[in-house]
């Protein structure tokens, strides 16, 4: 486990760059790792990290085809928001663990 700072916060990540604790996990947080995946948040984005965390919370094993059927939005447009690994990208910005199902 490492210590990276985001938006002044000191915050527990893996060694792979995701949040080990989501209770640390702020939007400003979110919006900086955003941009580290040169990802430009808007609403939709947003609502899609609303609904992982709720999963996560839920305990809910998530993968793409859970996303895309989950009325959200669908899988092309989940490509279309995170590019180059939609699911790993978007648990990164939520602040949740690397889902099981991303290699």
């Amino acid at each position: 486990m490492m210590e990276r700072t985001y938006a002044g916060t000191c915050v527990y990540c893996s060694d792979q760059g995701y949040l080990t604790e989501l209770e640390q996990w702020t939007p400003e947080i979110g919006k900086e790792i955003a941009a580290e995946e040169e990802i430009e948040m808007t609403d939709k984005h947003w609502e899609v990290i609303k609904y992982l965390q709720e999963q996560c919370k839920n305990e809910v094993a998530l993968s793409i085809r859970r996303v895309g059927k989950s009325g959200v939005v669908n899988i092309k447009e989940f490509y279309a928001l995170f590019p180059g690994g939609p699911l790993k990208k978007a648990s990164r910005i939520a602040g949740i663990p690397k889902p099981v199902s991303c290699i």
